[in-house]
């Protein structure tokens, strides 16, 4: 039993499953604004937690996959950071083989779980792995592998509105690049943290490419058109006062963030971790509050 929990544990850390709070309210708030803009009237069916459970199975599922191909496909590189060295697989507390294994059985329960959404999420499903295994090479030839990531978390929110309407839409292409602008100009901050290693083994990052003064320029720049087009689906979806609020604590977090790495680069792992939790948590709740609000004042 000891061995099994320490498993568990070991592979919790190699998939760092804490950190799906990131995406996953996204992913369910595009849920609720899909069926708010489709179904406004069957929140209280069958239909509409059948929905949710796969959503969750799928991100779960394709985030965990991610992570441990990632970490796979970085373990040499992981193994020779100081900062990142101590990590599972470096250490050898999980084998490549388990690892592996791991990974490619998240992909499967992925599929599995499109496969109950509907035929279109299904068919998508591969290139979505495709995609999002692929981004994990992409800084060993090109600085935007910080919109690559941006663009992998955009899939969360577009793929749980695809499961609710069977079908994309400019409403979720936006929500999308909000997810994309904001995932990208978190990872900027976060690559400042392994600037002096990333030069020194090659690897490409925006602050690589431009330094370090300019990327947290172009961190805020990302995040302020982050912003922008969140605010942008009050009128895209007609919500009401408590979106409103809800992004003005989204802002607050925002400008907390960029305070907190102008002020030392050492409180990047607290701006990275908690206040991205914070803005996607806050956004998901007050999504949920406007929509539920209109919902029971329409029935």
């Amino acid at each position: 039993m000891e061995r099994i929990r320490i498993l568990i544990r070991r592979t919790l850390e190699l998939v760092k499953f804490s950190h799906t709070i990131f995406v996953l309210p996204f992913a369910l708030s595009a849920f609720l604004l899909a069926f708010y803009d489709k179904f406004p009237l069957k929140f209280d069916t069958p239909f509409f937690y059948e929905k949710i459970f796969w959503i969750v199975v799928a991100m779960a599922a394709g985030r965990s996959g991610a992570m441990a191909f990632n970490r796979i496909i970085d373990v040499k590189i992981d193994a020779l950071n100081n900062r990142t060295k101590s990590r599972t697989l470096p250490k050898g507390e999980l084998t490549i083989r388990y690892s592996v294994i791991f990974g490619l059985l998240s992909y499967a329960f992925l599929i599995f779980a499109t496969y109950n959404l509907n035929f279109l999420c299904f068919i998508l499903s591969p290139f979505v792995i495709v995609f999002i295994t692929f981004y994990s090479f992409t800084k060993r030839f090109t600085y935007l592998s910080h919109v690559m990531l941006g663009i992998s978390m955009a899939l969360g929110p577009i793929g749980a509105w695809i499961a609710v309407t069977g079908s994309i839409g400019y409403k979720i292409i936006i929500l999308g690049a909000a997810v994309l602008f904001w995932g990208a100009g978190f990872d900027i901050l976060y690559a400042i943290m392994d600037y002096e290693f990333d030069k020194s083994q090659g690897l490409f990052s925006i602050p690589v490419r431009f330094g370090v003064e300019n990327s947290i320029k172009i961190s805020r720049f990302f995040h302020l058109i982050s912003l922008c087009l969140l605010i942008s689906l009050y009128f895209v979806f007609g919500l009401n006062f408590l979106y409103i609020i809800g992004m003005l604590c989204v802002l607050a977090f925002f400008i907390y963030e960029h305070y907190l790495v102008y002020k030392s680069f050492g409180n990047i792992n607290m701006a990275f971790f908690d206040m991205n939790g914070y803005i996607s948590l806050t956004f998901f709740l007050f999504i949920t509050l406007s929509i539920l609000t209109k919902f029971y004042f329409i029935t």
